[in-house]
C-alpha cells in the first residue's frame, strides 16, 4: 500500500488483480483466481456482504460452476432444493382459490427429463445472503485477501498495470494500491464502467416495484404445493406492468418477499406499515395473520446493457454491465458466469500460459450473453400481458374481480378465457422453463476455433426452451455419465475443468494422446474416454460426441469446447502438428 503521494513504479505490485465489489461477480472472480493460485485482493465499501435476499434462482449452469470450484455441496446445504421450487401457482390469494398452476424450473413431468439429462446438477434456490458468504469464505481460504469498509475513488492505468486510489471509510485515510489488472464488480451504478467509458444501450428505470420482506408462517397454506414463487391475481395486487402480485418464499415457509408495481408518474409509493400491511394480508387472504416486517424497498426495472466489457487492463462484469429485472431468474447466474469466464483467462495470462490477447475474448463472449439476458428478463415481464388480459374485463367497475368471475363461470365467455389461459401459460414457459436460455451459450471469440467441417448449427427445437447439447466449438461440453475405475458414476464435466485445458479423445485416438504427451503442457490433461478411468458404459458419450471415436476435442478450463477435430488422424506426428497449430491460434503458449 502507498500513500497518495507515493511513487508507483510499474514493477512494484501490491496484488495481481484488484476487484472492486464482493457480490456474486466479484466474489466468483476472486474465488476462481485464488483457486488458480493468483494473488487477488477484493475491496468493498460495505461492512459485510448482502443482507437482503435479492437474487435467488440458481440455474444448472451456475451450479456446474460451483461444482468445478468445489462448493456445490456447500451451496446445497443452505439452498431450497429443486423439488420445492417449481409448482408456481396463480391464485386469488395464498389462502384463497387457485386458478391455474405452471410447473416451473423443469420440475414438471413434461420437462424433468430434459433437466436431469442435460446436467449432473439440479437447480436450487439460494438467496444472495447465503451464497455470497460461501464464495467469499472459500476465496479467503484459498488465498484471496479483502478489505471491507473501503471506498473505491478512482484509478489510472498504464501499459504495465493499474494504480487504484481507495479510502478507508472508518478512518478516512486515502491510499493507493497497484495491481496488474482491475475488475469492476461495483454494481448497477458502476463508477468504474463510467470512468472507462463503456458504451451502453437501453433504458433505465422504465417501471417501478415495491418489495417488502416479512416473516409469517404460511406453512399450512403452501407446503402441499411447494413453490418459491406464488402469483396473486386480485384487485389488491393487479397493478403495474405485470398486472399480478408476487410472493416469493425466502425461507420456506416462514419468510417471504411480496411485490407489486406502482405508477412512477405519481412518485414513490407509500411505504408506511399502514399502507403496506393491509395489502399484504389481502394477498395472503388471512386478515388477522401475524406479520413481522423486516424491511421495504423500491426498485426500478432497467433494460440496459454494455456492448463492451473492458478497456485495457480494466474489466467490468455483473450488474455493472447488464441491468435488468429479476424476471427469468438470470441475474445472479449471469454475474457468476461473468466472473468465472474472466478469471481463468486472467490466470492464464498472469502465469505466462497465454498471450494477453486472450483477454479480448472476455468481452467478445460475455457481452452477447449480457444483451440476451437483459432482453429476455424484460420480455418475461412483458409476457404477462396475455395472462393479465385473461383475468381482466376492461370497462367493468372492478376489472380484476370481473375477470376472475368470468374465468370461473360456466359460459361461452368463461370457456374462452379458460382456453386463452393455456396460450398465456405457454408463453410463460419462456420465463420459467427456459433451459435453453440458461444453457445454450455459444461463444465466438479468439478463444474458440470454429470447426470448418461443421457448417451452421441447426436448432432442432426452440433454442430458448430446450438445451441443445453439442461438441461444436463455442458450446459447453455435453454432460454424459461415465464411470471411473471404481465403477462410480462421474460426468464428463467432472473430468475436464479444474483450471486446465483438456484434450478429450477415445480409445482409438491414441495418436492424440501421444501428441499431447510430447507437448507435455502443465495446463493440459488428456482424457481418453474408454480407458478404465473414463468408461462410457451407458454409451452416453457415443450418442453425444458428434465425432469419430478417434477424433479430439480441446476443452477449456470453463468447460467450453475451444477446438474440435472430428475425424481420425494418420499418426501422432499429424496429431502433434494439428494440436500445436490449434494451441498457437488460441494464444496459448506451448
Amino acid at each position: 500500500m502507498r500513500s497518495p503521494a507515493s511513487p508507483s513504479p510499474s514493477e512494484a505490485f501490491d496484488t495481481d488483480v484488484l476487484i472492486v465489489g464482493s457480490g456474486p461477480m466479484g466474489a466468483t472472480t476472486a474465488l476462481t483466481l485464488a483457486t488458480h493460485g493468483v494473488k487477488v485482493h477484493m475491496v468493498s465499501r460495505w461492512n459485510w456482504l448482502a443482507h437482503t435476499p435479492r437474487a435467488h434462482i440458481t440455474n444448472q449452469r451456475t451450479v456446474e460452476v460451483f461444482r468445478d470450484l468445489g462448493i456445490e455441496q456447500d451451496a446445497q446445504r443452505y439452498a431450497t432444493p429443486w423439488e420445492w421450487m417449481g409448482e408456481n401457482p396463480i391464485l386469488t390469494s395464498i389462502a384463497g382459490e387457485e386458478l391455474v398452476r405452471l410447473p416451473a424450473w423443469g420440475a414438471g413431468e413434461a420437462r424433468r427429463t430434459d433437466y436431469v439429462t442435460g446436467s449432473p446438477c439440479t437447480l436450487m434456490d439460494l438467496p444472495q445472503p447465503l451464497i455470497e458468504p460461501i464464495l467469499f469464505k472459500t476465496a479467503a481460504e484459498r488465498g484471496a485477501t479483502s478489505s471491507m469498509n473501503t471506498e473505491y475513488l478512482s484509478h489510472v492505468q498504464d501499459n504495465d498495470g493499474v494504480t487504484v486510489r481507495l479510502q478507508d471509510r472508518l478512518s478516512g485515510r486515502e491510499y493507493t494500491l497497484r495491481a496488474k489488472y482491475l475488475v469492476g464488480a461495483d454494481g448497477a451504478n458502476s463508477q468504474i464502467a463510467k470512468e472507462i467509458g463503456l458504451p451502453f444501450t437501453g433504458e433505465m428505470a422504465r417501471a417501478g416495484t415495491l418489495y417488502t420482506l416479512f416473516n409469517a408462517d404460511l406453512t399450512r397454506y403452501v407446503q402441499h404445493r411447494p413453490s418459491v414463487m406464488h402469483w396473486i391475481v386480485s384487485p389488491e395486487a393487479s397493478f403495474g406492468e405485470l398486472g399480478v402480485g408476487m410472493m416469493r418464499a425466502v425461507k420456506p415457509w416462514t419468510q417471504w418477499i411480496v411485490g407489486w408495481g406502482f405508477d412512477m408518474t405519481k412518485g414513490e409509493p407509500d411505504q408506511s406499515d399502514e399502507a403496506v400491511l393491509p395489502r399484504i394480508r389481502a394477498l395472503i387472504g388471512v386478515p388477522d395473520i401475524e406479520i413481522e416486517v423486516v424491511n421495504k424497498s423500491v426498485w426500478y426495472v432497467n433494460e440496459a446493457y454494455a456492448t463492451e466489457y473492458s478497456r485495457g487492463r480494466v474489466f467490468c462484469g455483473g450488474d455493472a454491465v447488464h441491468r435488468h429485472p429479476p424476471s427469468s431468474g438470470l441475474g445472479l447466474n449471469t454475474c457468476v458466469q461473468d466472473g468465472y469466464n474472466l478469471a481463468w483467462k486472467l490466470a492464464f495470462v498472469l502465469k505466462g500460459q497465454a498471450d494477453p490477447a486472450l483477454l479480448d475474448s472476455y468481452s467478445a463472449e460475455r457481452a452477447p450473453v449480457g444483451k440476451q439476458v437483459v432482453k429476455r428478463a424484460n420480455q418475461s415481464r412483458r409476457d404477462y400481458a396475455a395472462l393479465k388480459k385473461v383475468f381482466r374485463v376492461e370497462g367493468a367497475d372492478n376489472p380484476v374481480a370481473a375477470g376472475i368471475a368470468r374465468f370461473k363461470e360456466a359460459s361461452p365467455e368463461g370457456a374462452k378465457a379458460r382456453t386463452e389461459v393455456l396460450s398465456a401459460m405457454e408463453v410463460k414457459n419462456h420465463e420459467f422453463n427456459a433451459q435453453g436460455v440458461e444453457m445454450n451459450q455459444r461463444y465466438e471469440s479468439g478463444a474458440v476455433l470454429p470447426d470448418p467441417e461443421a457448417g451452421e448449427e441447426v436448432w432442432k427445437r426452440d433454442a430458448e426452451l430446450y438445451l441443445q447439447a453439442t461438441t461444436r466449438p463455442g458450446a459447453k461440453i455435453p454432460h454424459a455419465w461415465l464411470i471411473d475405475a471404481r465403477g462410480v458414476r462421474i460426468s464428463t464435466l467432472d473430468v475436464v475443468g479444474k483450471g486446465k485445458y483438456s484434450l478429450v479423445t477415445g480409445l482409438s485416438g491414441q495418436a492424440w494422446a501421444t501428441a499431447a504427451a510430447r507437448i507435455n503442457l502443465p495446463f493440459m490433461r488428456t482424457v481418453v474416454i474408454g480407458e478404465q478411468a473414463y468408461q462410457d458404459v451407458y454409451c452416453d458419450w457415443v450418442r453425444q460426441r458428434e465425432m469419430d471415436e478417434a477424433g479430439a476435442l480441446l476443452v477449456r478450463p470453463d468447460g467450453f469446447v475451444a477446438w474440435r477435430h472430428a475425424s481420425s488422424v494418420d499418426n501422432a506426428d499429424t496429431a502433434l502438428s494439428l494440436l500445436q497449430r490449434a494451441l498457437a491460434d488460441l494464444q496459448l503458449h506451448s
